[in-house]
């Protein structure tokens, strides 16, 4: 007995591995040896390519392509209609399976609607990407990303809130009223 659930119109390829209490929705396709950890939602249109894992908790909003090469670790979510890809020069008549690159989506970070993530470039822990924004390099954990292509314009806390530094470098988060450090262009969670 599956302890997920699947809507009628999902399908859902052999060699899956599918985690408790995850919801799979109309229309979406998981591919073979993709690995969809625990408590997951899997909105409706999306696809998950070979060999894609997703971690715990991570959300994936409607029309959703993740494909093969990336890696979501857990308490990602994904926006609606944004896109991974897999081939940094794809050509229809140019087979390059052999050369998807890896795309790592570290615990925690946001990628807003409509936004594309070019292969190879990590997402950085908490970071947030914005909508629309197309990924061309790293993000740095609590990174706020915007634009094409993104730019770094601030950093954001582990629940998404904007951070402003004092003098000595300390923030503090307006919701958990947790505090921040940026030393050398790297956040901490003090």
């Amino acid at each position: 007995m599956k302890d997920f659930f699947a809507h009628k119109t999902a399908v859902i390829d052999a060699d899956c591995t599918i985690g408790k209490d995850t919801k799979i929705w109309h229309f979406s396709h998981i591919m073979s040896h993709a690995i969809i950890g625990e408590s997951c939602n899997i909105g409706q249109n999306v696809v998950v390519s070979p060999k894609v894992t997703l971690g715990k908790n991570v959300k994936v909003q409607n029309n959703v392509s993740i494909y093969t090469g990336v890696i979501c670790k857990d308490n990602v979510f994904l926006g609606p209609s944004m896109v991974f890809t897999n081939v940094i020069n794809p050509r229809s008549a140019i087979k390059r399976q052999d050369q998807y690159l890896e795309t790592i989506v570290e615990k925690g970070a946001s990628i807003g609607a409509n936004a594309t993530i070019v292969c190879g470039n990590n997402i950085g822990k908490y970071a947030f990407v914005g909508a629309g924004a197309v990924v061309t390099k790293e993000v740095l954990p609590y990174a706020l990303v915007v634009g094409n292509p993104s730019k770094q314009i601030g950093w954001v806390s582990q629940y998404g809130h904007r951070l402003h530094f004092n003098e000595n470098g300390i923030a503090t988060c307006k919701e958990s009223q947790q505090k921040y450090q940026l030393k050398n262009n790297t956040v901490i969670k003090l």
